[in-house]
């Protein structure tokens, strides 16, 4: 752990940032700002200044100018951009994790994690800068081609528009600029309105490397504003994390663009007879409430075989009665406020809707201002918006299954197809999930929420386009071209 916040002075001298837009390498002030108010309380916790339409055009002709500078950079100079943000992160470990834990609203612990992982990914950007290399490949294979060789590289591509979400605003805002810097390319980045604060402090950090100034701004705007970094031809890909209804839009209105997309998620969990249930049931309880559910790869729907139904879901109930839900600063809080007003009547709804077609809920169900409690729902049918569609709330669903099969087919009876969890020490029922579960991770004995920063990263079917991973997004913000020669 790169730190620990103080507990005993989380709550005294809440912060009021004030921040100008991150133009080209320059801070610029516009008299419209957005107030950033905590989803605990209500208390504004920030201002930041609204970025034009004329502003985001600007800022991609910035970007396209400095990419004559940034394509040419030698791979140490990026490594030392990455790894300085890396240590600038490490070095004000407490004030992200407080400011995230005050715009975000979740429990200051995961704050800290997430913290963790915004410095490993620069830090890991740093490495892949020194890797992205290439091949040599013969091209002797016939007749006639003899002395004939290939050389392949990576190229920077140019100009990325990065669109980033609430949930995790600093980790993922990272996993986009991040693989752009250790590129060579130059990014247009635009953070959620709900949660800009901790990306305005990381353009900070950007602002004291030797990376090139007018390769990266950081802009909040609104989406009408923001549109140029769909339509602007100078822009070479899109990288957009969020909900699947603007992300397959943003694919169909972006033209010859290449595009990322990292959508949303109905997750599921198997747990076989085999599973140790102890720890099963204590990281279903953390899959499936930390951040008050508002992830993608939270865990939503949890199928149990039938001989070990009844005991899981007795362990699973009693240590979700333990959570505490309160305010996101305090440090035995376990799941903080959803991020607004809406999000909890989105949620009550579903979870109304559900009672309304049989559905019982074991625990939870109910709202308290910002909060929703952890919620436990059985006698489900795979129809009912509580199982069809992304929650992003802390609702898991809890079905029985006879055999193992029938458990992967349920899984694989939705939408979406980002990551599954499975509990079992078979090694049969291992690989049988890995061939046949529709998603882009599988995750043995542990929950479909982890995720290491490293690996590959991205969803089947409507959850998404593409993959995450700093390594395997660089090669998406990368050309390949190959030199052929004939050495005759």
């Amino acid at each position: 752990m790169a730190g620990t916040v103080d507990g005993s002075n989380l709550k005294k001298d809440r912060m009021t940032k004030k921040y100008k837009l991150y133009l080209g390498g320059k801070w610029v002030d516009r008299k419209e700002k957005l107030k950033v108010e905590s989803p605990y309380d209500g208390k504004v916790v920030g201002e930041v200044a609204l970025a034009s339409k004329a502003d985001f055009t600007k800022a991609i002709e910035l970007a396209d100018n400095a990419f004559a500078q940034t394509r040419e950079l030698p791979s140490y100079v990026r490594e030392a951009a990455c790894k300085s943000i890396a240590e600038g992160i490490k070095k004000n470990f407490d004030e992200f994790s407080k400011t995230m834990a005050l715009e975000v609203g979740k429990a200051i612990r995961d704050c800290e994690v997430e913290v963790n992982r915004a410095i490993q990914v620069f830090t890991i950007a740093g490495e892949e800068a020194k890797r992205i290399g290439g091949e040599i490949m013969d091209l002797d294979w016939i007749p006639g081609s003899e002395k004939r060789m290939g050389l392949i590289r990576r190229f920077p591509i140019g100009v990325i528009s990065g669109i980033a979400p609430f949930n995790f605003p600093l980790n993922l805002v990272a996993h986009k600029v991040a693989p752009a810097m250790a590129s060579g390319n130059c990014i247009v980045l635009k953070p959620a309105p709900k949660t800009p604060l901790v990306s305005m402090m990381l353009a900070e950090l950007i602002d004291k490397t030797d990376y090139p100034k007018g390769a990266i701004s950081v802009l909040l705007g609104s989406n009408e504003d923001a549109e140029p970094l769909i339509k602007d031809e100078r822009v070479k890909l899109i990288t957009f994390t969020g909900s699947d209804k603007v992300g397959w839009w943003i694919k169909a209105n972006s033209g010859k663009k290449k595009v990322v997309l990292e959508l949303g998620g109905n997750a599921g969990v198997i747990v076989a007879d085999d599973a140790e249930l102890d720890y099963a049931t204590d990281r279903i309880v953390k899959g499936a409430f930390s951040q008050a559910g508002q992830s993608c790869i939270s865990v939503q729907r949890i199928f149990v075989q039938q001989s070990i139904y009844e005991k899981f879901l007795k362990m699973f109930v009693e240590k979700t009665k333990k959570l505490k839900v309160g305010d996101p600063l305090d440090r035995n809080t376990d799941i903080g406020t959803m991020v607004s007003k809406q999000a909890v009547q989105n949620t009550t709804a579903m979870v109304n809707q559900a009672k309304k077609q049989g559905a019982k809920v074991l625990t939870g169900g109910t709202a308290d201002g910002g909060f929703y409690k952890p919620t436990i729902i059985t006698n489900v049918k795979s129809s009912m918006d509580v199982c069809s569609k992304e929650a992003f709330a802390p609702i898991a669903t809890v079905e029985k299954y006879n055999k193992f099969e029938d458990a992967v087919q349920k899984i694989n009876d939705s939408d979406f197809g980002l990551q599954a969890g499975v509990f079992t020490n078979r090694l049969k029922d291992t690989f049988y999930a890995f061939n046949h579960i529709e998603a882009g991770g599988i995750v043995i004995n542990d929950v479909p929420t982890f995720r290491a920063d490293q690996q590959p990263y991205g969803g089947l079917k409507n959850s998404g386009l593409g993959r995450e991973g700093i390594r395997y997004t660089i090669e998406d913000m990368t050309e390949i071209k190959v030199l052929s020669m004939n050495l005759k």
